[in-house]
């Protein structure tokens, strides 16, 4: 087995829309290399990468995938990634441990929301960045058309490196203005034949390649010196150039191929060889303060976790990027999550479902592991004797939601155990078991992502169920002040129970006045586990009720609160004074003083004028221009609001504040009305209260399901 230093190594990710080649691609780089003697393809589901029995089914990656090959002697890490939002959880790990990112852009189609939605997350871990125009032998191919939209969206770092002779069903040859030589290939692709640049494309092509240099000079000062001078620069001055360039993001070199044909691939091979950063030389990962961590070869052992993949017959197939030393079976690390120890077992490089046993993974090389116990994504494992911290890959938060009903009994640990097991797969998936609610909730990150999980529940664990409509955390409140009285007596024989309360109710709000008639003696300010306050106070003078029944009372009231009088919602921003009532000295207890105030907490509530309130979500659309009116309509419709818009480019941004009752399918609406190119993000904001006819609807829904329980 060759064992490739850390200079010979290149971390390549995948990125684009769906549909945009990146499959077909890196089966095509697979078989180029000589890593694969045929290429597969996904019509025939027998790619390296879609291997999985739902991709096959969806036609399209649903998950990342690793893959590696040899390309004159530099070891390429490829990680193919999936182009729908939806599963983007599967992106961004794969982004943490890539050290150049390729975006494949769809000659037909240009610059689509996939990729735009990747640049976003190469910008924030400051990835070096190229680009390949895929399919120009589409008879809708637009070649300009698609560099144009690229520089549009992307920057005037953009810069042509190739473009094709001819594009559509005469595609066959491709310009290259770095090396100045025309690439024309045979009828089945492979090898080209390297040729002059024809006379009819000298102008343009010595265009584009002077655009090229001075883009590459103007990023260097020494290099731009020389460039005055002499009025260009060789290829070693110009393969510099580009390196540090292209690792500054000050350039984003665009080629051309047909994957498909396989016409071209083996170019943008040689360029991540000869100019793409090895992981010593890319931009190091970082400690949640910020610092530079620097891979060491010579230093000890430090191994990051990315992405968990279980197999049925193997477990765990934890994937990790070596950040310093080597790893080895046998070694003993510290995971720095857990302060455990673990054992490493096996090692493997993978090759999609393939794997091969190895004895040793070096520093910037990615390779997985087995039987890690108690490590998951993000674990940082290192020896006993190193202190160090990463900073984590975060997950873009879910922006939709479901509920799970088992339609069996008996099968809630099997659910449970299922969703955590999913959970330390996918953490961009979120399970709420909300006792709240009495529902175990799943948050994704669209209606794919959900199908996704349902797949896997009904196939892997073998659990019978149906998504149905999550009910909402309203809350409940008062909105005027009430005294409310309540006595509680109970006698059968023997020792009873007796308690009278008196008590003053009001809705809480800041510098709320005093009343003269009570004296405060003791106040509770208590911060409620589900938001907002309820304040208690003590006002009994003369001894009425004695100070230890007031933990009791304070007890009832919590206790009504936690399923309210109105709808069974949890009740927040409350005053209470208790400042009268009776006891007795043979039948009072805290049992009876608890009851006392449950009662009276619960009478009083329904004529201070209750009202229910409803969680409100901060939500931010980034959509193309064309779209913004649909969007803000159906936003109103919502009984949404408006809170501000802005421009990022030629995306606009609108961010609006809507019901979370009014979201439930909101991401798949917003897919459909801007056809896939608009963005979505979502926060709680805050609370605020329901229309008068929503309120009445939601508690006669609740009556009507108390009759049926």
């Amino acid at each position: 087995m060759r064992v490739y230093p850390s200079s010979r190594i290149r971390n390549v990710v995948l990125l684009g829309h769906a549909g945009s080649g990146k499959t077909t691609l890196s089966e095509t780089m697979l078989f180029e290399s000589g890593s694969k003697s045929r290429r597969g393809s996904v019509e025939q589901q027998s790619t390296s990468s879609d291997y999985h029995e739902i991709e096959h089914e969806k036609g399209k990656s649903v998950f990342g995938t690793l893959l590696n090959l040899d390309w004159r002697g530099n070891k390429i890490n490829l990680i193919d990634t999936p182009g729908t939002s939806d599963y983007i959880g599967e992106v961004v790990g794969a982004l943490r441990v890539a050290d150049t990112a390729i975006f494949s852009l769809n000659a037909e189609y240009g610059v689509e929301t996939g990729a735009e939605l990747h640049w976003k997350y190469t910008e924030r871990y400051n990835i070096p960045s190229l680009l390949i125009v895929n399919k120009p032998d589409s008879s809708q191919s637009e070649f300009q058309k698609t560099v144009d939209g690229a520089k549009e969206r992307f920057g005037r770092g953009v810069v042509v490196v190739q473009y094709p002779y001819s594009e559509g069903e005469d595609f066959h040859a491709i310009i290259d203005v770095l090396k100045m030589t025309m690439y024309e290939f045979p009828e089945d692709g492979g090898k080209p034949d390297k040729l002059p640049i024809p006379d009819s494309h000298q102008a343009q092509a010595e265009l584009l390649h002077n655009e090229l240099v001075e883009s590459v000079a103007e990023n260097d000062e020494t290099l731009l010196d020389v460039y005055f001078e002499q009025g260009m620069l060789t290829e070693s001055q110009m393969r510099e150039g580009l390196q540090q360039a292209l690792l500054n993001r000050d350039i984003f070199p665009l080629f051309c191929c047909s994957a498909k044909r396989n016409m071209g691939t083996g170019r943008v091979m040689g360029f991540l060889g000869n100019v793409a950063p090895n992981p010593l030389e890319a931009n190091p990962p970082k400690t949640p303060g910020g610092e530079d961590i620097p891979l060491n070869p010579e230093a000890d052992p430090l191994m990051f976790i990315f992405k968990n993949s279980s197999e049925s017959h193997m477990g765990d197939m934890l994937y990790f990027k070596m950040y310093g030393g080597t790893a080895q079976p046998g070694l003993d690390l510290v995971n720095g999550t857990t302060g455990n120890t673990v054992r490493l077992s096996s090692l493997y490089l993978m090759n999609g479902e393939k794997r091969r046993e190895v004895d040793q993974v070096n520093t910037g090389d990615i390779g997985a592991a087995v039987k890690l116990k108690n490590t998951n994504v993000n674990d940082l494992l290192h020896s006993k004797d190193t202190v160090v911290d990463i900073e984590p890959i975060h997950f873009p938060e879910p922006v939709i939601r479901t509920a799970v009903e088992l339609k069996r009994e008996g099968e809630e640990d099997k659910l449970g155990t299922a969703l955590h097991q999913l959970r330390r797969e996918d953490p961009s998936l979120q399970v709420e078991h909300s006792r709240e609610l009495k529902q175990v909730i799943i948050h994704g990150q669209g209606e794919e992502h959900l199908a996704v999980i349902k797949y896997t529940l009904e196939h892997r664990f073998q659990l019978d169920f149906e998504f149905v409509e999550p009910r909402i955390p309203y809350r409940e409140t008062i909105t005027k002040e009430v005294r409310t009285h309540y006595k509680h007596k109970k006698q059968s024989g023997g020792a009873g129970q007796f308690a009278k309360i008196s008590m003053l109710m009001e809705p809480l709000r800041d510098h709320m006045p005093e009343h003269s008639e009570l004296k405060v003696r003791d106040v509770r300010e208590i911060d409620l586990d589900w938001g907002g306050k309820l304040v208690f106070r003590n006002c009994i003078v003369g001894g009425v009720i004695d100070n230890r029944f007031m933990p009791a009372i304070l007890k009832g009231i919590m206790e009504k609160m936690e399923n309210g009088p109105l709808s069974d919602c949890r009740v927040r921003d409350i005053r209470i004074s208790v400042y009268d009532g009776a006891m007795h000295s043979v039948d009072s207890n805290d049992a009876a003083f608890r009851t006392a105030a449950l009662m009276a907490f619960r009478e009083g509530f329904m004529k201070a004028a209750p009202r229910l309130l409803e969680p409100i979500y901060a939500i931010e659309v980034t959509v193309p221009a064309d779209y913004m009116g649909d969007v803000m309509s159906d936003i109103s419709t919502r009984r949404g609001q408006i809170m501000g818009m802005d421009a990022e480019g030629a995306i606009q941004k609108i961010e609006a504040e809507v019901p979370l009752g009014e979201l439930g399918h909101y991401a798949t609406r917003l897919k459909s009305l801007t056809q896939g190119s608009a963005g979505l993000k979502r926060t709680f904001s805050h609370y605020a209260g329901v229309p008068r006819e929503i309120q009445q609807e939601i508690v006669k829904q609740t009556r009507e399901r108390q009759e049926v329980e």
